[in-house]
């Protein structure tokens, strides 16, 4: 049975030359398949080796004959100008100022006076096409009776001339390949050619036994700048999906014209942080509706040729959203996305419609990490451990890395600790048999305007990636992915039409104010906030952080106020005096803190708005923490929380308060925050996990009158029966 434990449940990146490596990192890893990357290949020996192969299949940009005979059916994106201000009655505007012009191609072959638009962005209005005219040779639009003193700007097509990803690869990588260029699958003769393409592909490597998408068809947004630098990402972002023959299918489809400022934005370009049109809610829908239809169609032929069709979670992933409408007509066989965190380890092993689910752990075999005097495995210990926490309470069926293998070889110490990550992993699955960890009674829903189609994703800029002023409220997500409670992403559009599920114990809102998070005009719907109102006031658990509730009416900023006990002052009633600010010592959410919590960027100016709030951590007189009971309900304010073990043991109190369920928290728990337990009932296993680089004392409990002390090594998992 042990030498089962060192084999399976692991994909190599391999590449050609380094053949005898590659058997025998296949043998000491314990991997069954082997997978090519974006750049590399297969030798014929190792694709007949008796292990899986998996083999990068790029959809729209494998024929780059194709793309250079039909440059105009290329892929294109909406760009804004910059913001111009008009000192004269004619302003000039450079379109492609401060744009990579190595990524972008101005579109010429369609009306400009159609799909473009010239805004005056100082007071709004939409400028007559009369009033301003483009000048090819110069790239220019000519604005000839601006308004002086107002900013305008140009939104435009581009063709994207050159592959988002393989642009990355060449800045990132030092390749020195050819541009490539994306083509359009929106073009019926391309859509053709890319089926005809992948048959044709498909015969000529009988050696494939997995096509792994990279992913369909549209890239998620990226635009760099002039300094070839990325200018804005967005891995949420629809821009790329766009073209003028896309936007004329979608108004047959549902019957009215879309404006380029539905792609536009303002400039915001549909940030997920925004909350979301119904024109650009209709176009995620069209989008997704056309990409599972056709990549269904790619699916069938891999099939028809005994193939497996693995989609990865990235890339060109949009329109292919995993908790979307759509996604589980595609028939995948499997889904593989890339690991940065506990949140994104859940985003893909809770993907429903597959066979299994597989994890791209990090880091990447890339030299941006595996370079001389870097430490590749600090990063993956630490990658490792916090997507262990995640793993504990939904696992990928399969792990793997990606990038370059030649380059980890030079690191022996990685190679040894990527060893002891892989035997760790299918130990794991060893011991819980398929079977789900022990978990609180009542689920947690997290409540934002999107949903179900960007659960694991609330609060995200791009995949994991940290950001100044959000990792205060990530950080509730990270937190969550590896906690003992069942999760489900919840709209407000939910709430509306179906009300508040019987098996919801607390809800959580986290954001900042006028974010699609926290919700900005949902706030004064009545029918959300009287629905939410009832809920609690009947014995509903509510968790605010941040700017939760937020928008400002009628006297009050934090809308259910009532709720929290607590609103945010925004300078209108400075002129009221506030007395008895007073601190509570102890309080069942603060039992397990042994030092100053981390609110991260915290949110100031916090103050209470009841006698029955109790404040139980501030600073400067600014509430970071408090509670409140609304008639049977909780209530809990947080100003921040980013991920730590201590702010995990925070929340996972929050939560049992809330839900009137202390004494149930003492259910397999364990007593030091550093350390976590996740207790299988079926098989009668236990897992104990040491989340930090130090030697760690906990009790395990099995209820509150039944604990053991145990003792752990750094980063240790350590496995007990159940009998206690």
């Amino acid at each position: 049975m042990i030498e089962d434990l060192r084999k399976g449940r692991f994909t190599l990146p391999a590449e050609t030359g380094i053949d005898n490596e590659v058997k025998r990192i296949i043998e000491k890893w314990g991997a069954d398949a082997i997978r090519n990357s974006d750049g590399t290949i297969l030798s014929n020996e190792l694709m007949d080796m008796a292990v899986k192969v998996y083999t990068t299949y790029l959809t729209v940009r494998n024929d780059q004959q194709w793309a250079y005979s039909h440059r105009d059916q290329l892929q294109m994106q909406y760009l804004m100008s910059k913001h111009n201000t008009a000192a004269n009655e004619v302003l000039e505007i450079d379109l492609l100022d401060g744009y990579f012009n190595k990524q972008f191609e101005i579109d010429k072959d369609h009306d400009i006076k159609r799909y473009w638009e010239v805004i005056d962005r100082t007071s709004g209005e939409l400028l007559d096409v009369n009033h301003w005219e483009f000048d090819c040779n110069t790239q220019k639009v000519v604005i000839n009776n601006a308004k002086k003193w107002h900013r305008y700007t140009v939104s435009f097509l581009a063709y994207q001339v050159w592959d988002t990803t393989q642009m990355y690869n060449h800045l990132t990588n030092n390749w020195t390949t050819a541009p490539e260029m994306p083509y359009d699958a929106i073009h019926e003769e391309t859509r053709e050619h890319i089926f005809s393409y992948l048959d044709n592909w498909l015969k000529e490597n009988p050696s494939v036994d997995v096509v792994r998408f990279t992913t369909f068809f549209y890239h998620f947004t990226i635009a760099y700048n002039d300094k070839a630098k990325e200018k804005f990402v967005d891995w949420f972002g629809y821009s790329a999906s766009v073209s003028p023959k896309a936007m004329d299918e979608f108004e047959k489809v549902k019957g009215y014209r879309l404006r380029a400022e539905a792609f536009v934005d303002e400039g915001y370009y549909n940030s997920p942080f925004r909350v979301p049109s119904k024109e650009f809610l209709d176009w995620i829908d069209f989008v997704q509706g056309f990409v599972a239809e056709n990549a269904k169609k790619c699916v069938d032929l891999c099939h028809s040729y005994g193939k497996e069709a693995m989609m990865f979670l990235g890339d060109n992933w949009i329109g292919t959203e995993p908790y979307g409408d759509y996604f589980g007509n595609i028939g995948l066989d499997s889904v593989v996305g890339s690991v940065g965190s506990g949140a994104t380890l859940r985003l893909i092993s809770d993907i429903p419609h597959v066979k299994y689910t597989e994890g791209r752990f990090l880091p990447y075999f890339f030299p941006d990490t595996f370079y001389e005097g870097g430490n590749p495995t600090k990063e993956a210990v630490e990658n490792w451990v916090q997507a262990r926490r995640a793993i504990l309470r939904k696992p990928v069926e399969r792990m793997g890395y990606g990038g370059y293998l030649s380059l980890a070889l030079k690191f022996p110490e990685f190679v040894e600790k990527i060893e002891d990550i892989t035997n760790e992993f299918r130990e794991i699955h060893y011991k819980m048999e398929g079977t789900k960890a022990y978990t609180a009674k009542f689920k947690v829903a997290v409540l934002n305007a999107w949903g179900k189609l960007r659960s694991w994703q609330t609060n995200m800029v791009a995949h994991a990636l940290w950001y100044k002023k959000i990792y205060s409220y990530v950080g509730v997500i990270e937190c969550l992915s590896g906690m003992p409670v069942d999760v489900v992403f919840m709209s407000f559009e939910d709430i509306k039409k179906k009300g508040i599920p019987e098996d919801i114990g607390v809800i959580i809102n986290a954001g900042d104010a006028g974010t699609a998070w926290s919700g900005d005009k949902y706030w004064v719907d009545d029918e959300v906030t009287g629905k939410l109102r009832e809920w609690v006031h009947n014995g509903g658990g509510f968790i605010g952080i941040g700017e939760p509730t937020a928008y400002q009416h009628q006297g009050k900023y934090f809308q259910l106020s009532d709720i929290l006990g607590v609103d945010r002052e925004m300078g209108y009633t400075l002129s009221y005096t506030r007395h008895d600010n007073a601190q509570e010592e102890t309080h069942f959410i603060l039992q397990d803190q042994k030092s100053k919590i981390d609110f991260g960027e915290g949110m100031k100016y916090v103050y209470r708005v009841s006698d029955s709030t109790q404040i139980l951590s501030m600073d400067n007189g600014d509430i970071n923490l408090a509670v409140n009971e609304f008639g049977k309900g909780r209530a809990v304010y947080i100003s921040g929380l980013p991920y730590t073990p201590e702010n995990v043991r925070i929340l996972l109190r929050a939560l049992y308060w809330a839900a009137v369920k202390e004494e149930e928290m003492f259910t397999w728990y364990t007593s030091n925050s550093n350390t976590e337990c996740a207790a299988y009932l079926q098989t009668g296993n236990v897992a104990i996990i040491n989340n930090s680089d130090k030697v760690q004392e906990t009790e395990v409990y099995r209820d509150k009158n039944s604990a053991v002390k145990l003792s752990l090594k750094p980063y240790e998992i350590k496995w007990i029966c159940m009998e206690l």
